[in-house]
This record gives structure tokens, sequence and C-alpha cells, in this order.
């Protein structure tokens, strides 16, 4: 079931009912697999943005291709036909990019009421915030993108893309391949 809401906003009453259990053994089941390393619970930002932000963690299984295994897709055609797709992606660019940040960073998501958001949001000592938003293909970032770097301020703000390309999208905002990401992140 987590595969299936791969990125999605935890709600734990909601998978409980699904599984015919209570809320707080589903709780205590997400938590094991957390323990486990087999899923990532990623905390929503919230510091100071005077906005109603969303408090619940996303989820993610950490690694994509235990994701695709539990949802039957056997290889890159059935994937790329599937919802999950840019879910997938998205949970794979996290884990990659959080295994190249330095010691000490804090990540997170951001994401209001009103539909504002940024998919990643790294506080990294000595650098600031860093907002990162995910995408599978070369599109460029949505309104929700923008206005949530209004409300958080990063230092800096980067696209993360399946390209390879790095080159400027506006005032302050790179679109950077997810290779290159990593290498920054790990440089610093």
């Amino acid at each position: 079931m987590i595969a299936h809401n791969q990125g999605a906003l935890l709600n734990a009453s909601r998978l409980a009912t699904a599984l015919m259990v209570s809320a707080q053994t589903t709780t205590r089941y997400i938590d094991l697999l957390v323990d486990l390393l087999l899923v990532r619970r990623l905390k929503p930002y919230h510091h100071n943005v005077g906005k109603r932000v969303v408090k619940s963690p996303k989820v993610y299984i950490r690694d994509s291709g235990i994701v695709h295994a539990l949802l039957g897709l056997p290889d890159h055609n059935a994937l790329s036909g599937h919802p999950v797709v840019g879910a997938s992606w998205e949970g794979f660019v996290i884990e990659n990019l959080l295994a190249a940040v330095p010691d000490l960073t804090v990540a997170r998501f951001y994401r209001t009421s009103a539909g504002a958001e940024i998919d990643l949001v790294l506080e990294i000592q000595s650098h600031g915030l860093w907002a990162i938003d995910i995408k599978r293909g070369m599109s460029a970032p949505e309104k929700g993108f923008h206005i949530a770097c209004e409300d958080v301020k990063p230092a800096k703000r980067f696209v993360v893309n399946s390209g390879s390309e790095r080159y400027s999208i506006g005032k302050g905002l790179e679109a950077i391949g997810l290779t290159e990401m990593a290498a920054t992140l790990s440089a610093l």
C-alpha cells in the first residue's frame, strides 16, 4: 500500500482502515520500516512561515526497485505508463541527494494547504536553505513552487530533472541533472 502511495502524505487512519487494523498498529509498522531503512518518512518544513502548512509527513519506499517490484512493474516500459512514475522518480532523486548531503543537513518538504509546494527543502549548515523541485522530464516548475519559495526564502533554488545539462531558468533558479546536483552537494 505504501508503494501505491509513494511520495504521498501519510494517512495512518486510511491505511489502517484498508488493512483492517488500528491506526496505532499501522504507525508502529511504519516506524519499524523506517527503523529498518526501508521507508523514509520526510517531515514537513514549517519554520516561521506564517501560512497554513501541511503537518503530515510524506512516505517513500527508499529503494525504487522495491517499489517497482511491489507494483508488479517488470520493466521501464511498464513503469513509464504507470501513475507512480513521477513519485518513483521523486523518491529516487531524494534518496540519491540525501546520500550526498553534508553531515547535519536536515531534509524536509514544504506544502501549504493552498497547494504551494517544494519537493525537498535542505537546511545545510553554513549554506542556508536550498529549495529543490523534482521533475521527471525537462519541464519548468509550476507556480506553486515559486509561491512556496517566496514563503520559505531559500538561499538557493534548483529544479532537478532527468537531463544532464545545467542552465538558468530564471532569476536565482537553475535546472540541473541529478548527477550534477549530487556532486554539488557532495562538494560542500
